[in-house]
């Protein structure tokens, strides 16, 4: 059995790590600001809902008093938002708000950074914990994304994700970052891979294969560690 704990699980890639990662007899904490329908689901996986805002400075502590002593195996850190309209044509960096800009941040990077410190008691009780934090291809090099918060966090994630690896090498605590391109999340997990591909003409990359990959790195030893995995669509040309 699996003890997970899967941020952001409310929607899009969240809600199908919640659905697609575990198995019958799994136990999952699911973190969200709102009620994630996962936990109506009946298939053998005991879900704990966690009620969180990430805006929040007190979240951290909030969610490490849910958990008490439990043990957790795989973390994944699914959390990103963005500025308003900032992936539409018309976005426009100037018009960009402070309040919004340190929202951005505080939900991005500062709540990253408290929470992933708040639970390595729970991950050092695993063994051989995992943590994957699942950052974007924005956060890249060269992609041609103008969002300077979101970029600016996303690149944040990284240097996180590097910096968190080496503090928790002497506990066997593996840490990698995911950074997915433009993901078909609007198409829940239930309705399949396929339903994605064919929506948007195989141009925005299925949940499944997100899914896929962090099963991978999931099965692996405890003697190996996957930094980065870098997973553009591949239509798109910027990435």
């Amino acid at each position: 059995m699996k003890k997970y704990m899967i941020f952001g699980a409310s929607k899009g890639l969240g809600d199908a790590f919640a659905k697609g990662l575990p198995q019958q007899g799994d136990q999952v904490w699911v973190v969200s600001r709102n009620r994630p329908n996962s936990l109506d689901v009946q298939d053998g996986v005991k879900r704990i809902w966690i009620q969180a805002d990430l805006s929040k400075q007190e979240a951290a502590a909030d969610i490490v008093k849910s958990l008490t002593a439990e043990t957790i195996d795989v973390l994944i850190y699914n959390v990103g938002i963005w500025e308003k309209d900032g992936f539409e044509d018309h976005y426009n960096f100037d018009k960009d708000e402070p309040a919004e800009v340190a929202n951005i941040i505080q939900v991005n990077i500062t709540s990253t950074i408290t929470c992933i410190q708040s639970l390595l008691p729970n991950l050092r009780k695993s063994g051989a914990g995992k943590i994957i934090f699942i950052g974007s291809t924005a956060g890249l090099e060269h992609t041609n994304n103008a969002q300077v918060s979101f970029v600016a966090s996303k690149f944040g994630l990284r240097g996180i994700t590097n910096a968190v690896r080496e503090h928790v090498r002497k506990d066997n605590i593996a840490v990698t970052c995911i950074n997915p391109g433009e993901l078909a999340a609007e198409i829940p997990y239930e309705a399949g891979a396929e339903k994605a591909l064919s929506e948007y003409g195989g141009t925005r990359i299925p949940v499944q294969d997100i899914i896929s990959l962090v099963k991978c790195v999931i099965s692996l030893s405890k003697a190996a560690c996957v930094k980065e995995i870098h997973v553009p669509a591949m239509q798109d040309v910027n990435a």
